[in-house]
């Protein structure tokens, strides 16, 4: 078996997952942090045979929007019960015209837009200043299993883009969304930062699992509204469980 999926591996959950079908509950636990509460207990579960723990990012009942979410304390939770390997689910909003709606995709570059959120845990109290290698924000070992669990799936899954994370929770303009393409954005979405940094600088394997559920501002037929973005999660919320399967399931 492959030494990462023996390791205990945390998922944290976005919109459209506020829990993981099949998932055998074994118990919640509340933990607390010098960071504040995490956005929910953790849930401790078997997952077809393994292991995991399960955290919904905006809440068990999905009250908690992108820009108050306590990223520092759901990442602090996770490693201090000994979570070493996170996937972050997400929500996101597609550029790049060949991620449609309703496509999985793995990203591996980040660019922050996001402002006035508690970002780093290296923060007060130092005996000195440190600095992490951010230049690959992802795990690479963790997005390989997450591409190889697609394809054992039989489901495609974009390789690679960049994720254009924004402050929310309103959407953004069209011409957001123009400038965002000229940085050299494929997807936009409201979580991926700091979550990603916070889990670099706990020194943990993460690694990002993008749902599009909807085409970003401009790019679609009209205005983006919660019915279409809750139709293409629901589809892409299915693969997302298949993936998850392989990923824990594969030798």
């Amino acid at each position: 078996m492959n030494d990462l999926l023996m390791s205990k591996l945390a998922i944290i959950g976005g919109s459209g997952i506020t829990r993981l079908d099949g998932m055998e509950i074994l118990r919640r636990e509340v933990v607390h942090t010098p960071f504040g509460e995490p956005s929910a207990p953790l849930t401790h579960g078997i997952f077809h045979g393994h292991e995991m723990v399960f955290l919904p990012r905006h809440g068990s009942a999905h009250t908690i929007p992108p820009h108050r979410v306590n990223y520092r304390a759901n990442l602090w939770a996770l490693r201090q019960i000994g979570i070493q390997k996170v996937v972050g689910v997400a929500a996101v909003g597609a550029i790049n015209p060949a991620m449609a709606p309703g496509t999985i995709v793995i990203p591996d570059q980040i660019i922050d837009y996001t402002y006035d959120r508690d970002h780093t845990y290296f923060d007060d109290n130092l005996t000195h200043v440190t600095h992490i290698d951010f230049t690959f924000p992802y795990c690479e070992t963790l997005r390989q299993q997450l591409l190889a669990s697609a394809s054992s799936a039989n489901l495609e899954a974009g390789a690679g883009g960049t994720y254009g994370a924004t402050q929310g929770p309103r959407l953004e303009t069209s011409m957001e969304i123009n400038r965002m393409e000229k940085d050299g954005c494929d997807l936009v979405g409201m979580t991926g930062m700091p979550e990603a940094s916070l889990a670099r600088e706990l020194d943990m394997c993460y690694a990002c699992c993008a749902v599009v559920a909807n085409w970003a501002a401009g790019r679609g037929d009209g205005p983006i509204t919660m019915r279409e973005i809750e139709e293409h999660l629901t589809v892409g919320m299915k693969k997302v469980y298949k993936i998850l399967l392989k990923l824990f399931i594969s030798t």
